[in-house]
Parts: C-alpha cells; sequence; structure tokens
C-alpha cells in the first residue's frame, strides 16, 4: 500500500464552479472538492450513499427540499436517492464520500 499525495492529483471540475481531486478504492470514491462563495450544484440523486464533511466554509445543503447550512466541522449523510443540492454561502473545501464507488467519476479520473 502506498500513500497518495493530494498535491500530485489534478482537480476536475465535477460540476460547474466545483473542482474535485478524486481517489476511488475497491468501494468508496472520496472526492475533495473546492467551490467558491456563490456556486450552486443543481438538485441531484444518486443510487450512492454519500458523507458529507465540511472542511472549510459555510454550505447550504437542500435535502428533499429542506435547506440546511453546514458550518466547518460539521457532516451529513445522504442517503441513496435522496434529491438533494447545494449552495456556497463562502468559499468551500468539501469532502465528499460514496459508497458504491462512483463510476461517473472514475471516468473523470482517467
Amino acid at each position: 500500500m502506498e500513500a497518495i499525495n493530494l498535491k500530485n492529483i489534478v482537480a476536475k471540475e465535477i460540476a460547474e464552479g466545483y473542482f474535485s481531486k478524486l481517489i476511488h478504492s475497491e468501494r468508496m470514491t472520496f472526492s475533495f472538492i473546492e467551490v467558491k462563495a456563490g456556486k450552486a450544484l443543481r438538485e441531484h440523486s444518486h443510487p450512492h450513499e454519500q458523507v458529507s464533511i465540511i472542511q472549510e466554509g459555510t454550505f447550504q445543503l437542500t435535502l428533499d427540499g429542506q435547506p440546511v447550512i453546514f458550518k466547518e466541522g460539521e457532516i451529513v449523510i445522504i442517503p441513496s436517492n435522496v434529491k438533494h443540492s447545494g449552495l456556497a454561502i463562502t468559499d468551500c473545501k468539501l469532502l465528499d464520500v460514496f459508497n458504491p464507488v462512483r463510476e461517473d467519476y472514475q471516468k473523470l479520473s482517467q
């Protein structure tokens, strides 16, 4: 097993204004995201369970139509197939972890 250095990973734009460094294990995808204040993420859903960690900043996550503000150090768990959207209130750094692997993100990593 070798260490992975995020500095060596090129960020990919996974949604407009959302730049991610992607890492995939056998069963999970890790998405280290940087986003500028004011950038919105359209409503969507996916079969993957998602854990979102706000590493820096303030982020509004809307789950099933209910907006909630999350701040640095807070974690939210998004169940499979739940509609959600987002808005960076400030510049943010987020870590999203998905299970199972996001195959669409794997394609971006190639």
